[in-house]
């Protein structure tokens, strides 16, 4: 009971976070003209974005599958497709929990240790905020003087900021935390036999072997040359599904693909905000990166809308459709073991 009222908490804590931030971007900006932009957009490229994200989908699921393969598992691409999307969904209820519900599905449809599983997401976390960061890093050095600007001004000092908020203690509290973490360390290891025995222990370091040991698939993988081709497909086909919605409407058509790689990074960051699927967030972020080209914020916001409502409904329809898929084989398995 106390564990569903924090859930709920959680939830309508982060989707409060969400409005608001969506509230901030949405602002003061006439509805009526926002509308009669929506509707005046070229939906082609839309479209085309929308195929591209797919695309960028299945290839990560054949990246995910390489890295589950050294596990001794082979499941199947369909299988694996389905929990990345009931993943995606999941996202849409509680930030990041997404990666959990992902490799909990693969785990009952192909009976694939969990905690395993977990070290193979974050290998693929950790790859993709490589690139992630390299790809911020060109944009940087592109056009310094007006992107570096802006990522300094909304995301380097904001973040300086609150780290040194975070580390703003007296020499007294330093000292306080040096004591508790000394002191809990002596403790383990003056108990280290007992705490060996005890449930909860034995649990973690359960998880913890498992988790290493999907971490180290990267090393085992049979084709890494495989690996890297997706993870170029994947990166290449987010670039290009942001970039075509640039042509959707007639304020950022004259936006060049360096531009587009600059959108990319910044709707990543706003994607990675802790909100469900970016919601206001991105808007806020994306809006603002487009000001710097002069663009009103309502053309900005119509941008936003487009990109992220549009990658949202696939990851719906998608998101749904594997749930479905996955049941109607949960019930085939059930009536053929019986």
């Amino acid at each position: 009971m106390k564990r569903k009222i924090i859930k709920t908490f959680n939830f309508f804590l982060f989707l409060a976070i969400g409005i608001a931030m969506l509230y901030l971007a949405f602002k003061g900006v006439a509805f009526d003209t926002l509308l009669d932009d929506l509707k005046n957009a070229n939906y082609y490229w839309v479209l085309l974005s929308i195929f591209f994200a797919f695309i960028g989908y299945v290839s990560r699921a054949y990246r995910w599958k390489l890295l589950i393969e050294p596990l001794n598992f082979n499941p199947p691409v369909k299988n694996v497709f389905y929990a990345l999307m009931v993943g995606y969904l999941a996202n849409f209820a509680f930030p990041r929990i997404g990666e959990i519900s992902r490799c909990g599905s693969l785990t009952k449809t192909d009976k694939i240790p969990m905690d395993s599983l977990i070290g193979t997401v974050i290998i693929e976390r950790a790859i993709d905020m490589i690139v992630l960061l390299f790809l911020l890093f060109i944009v940087f050095i592109a056009k310094i003087e007006s992107f570096g600007l802006f990522i300094k001004d909304n995301v380097f000092i904001p973040m300086s900021r609150k780290l040194i908020n975070t580390v703003d203690f007296s020499i007294y509290y330093w000292l306080l935390i040096v004591i508790v973490i000394s002191s809990s360390i002596g403790l383990v290891y003056f108990f280290r036999k007992r705490f060996k025995r005890v449930r909860i222990v034995i649990k973690i370091r359960k998880i913890i072997r498992g988790v290493i040991s999907g971490v180290k698939t990267v090393t085992k993988m049979r084709s890494r040359s495989e690996f890297l081709f997706h993870t170029v497909l994947i990166w290449l086909m987010y670039f290009l599904m942001t970039y075509v919605v640039i042509f959707s409407i007639q304020a950022t058509q004259g936006l060049k693909p360096i531009d587009g790689l600059f959108l990319l990074v910044i709707g990543g960051l706003g994607m990675a905000a802790p909100v469900q699927g970016g919601i206001g967030a991105f808007h806020w972020i994306v809006t603002m990166a487009l000001s710097l080209y002069g663009i009103s914020r309502e053309d900005g916001l119509v941008f936003a809308t487009i990109q992220h409502e549009s990658q949202a409904v696939l990851v719906i329809i998608l998101g749904t459709f594997s749930i479905l898929m996955l049941f109607i084989n949960s019930r085939r398995k059930r009536k053929n073991n019986i």
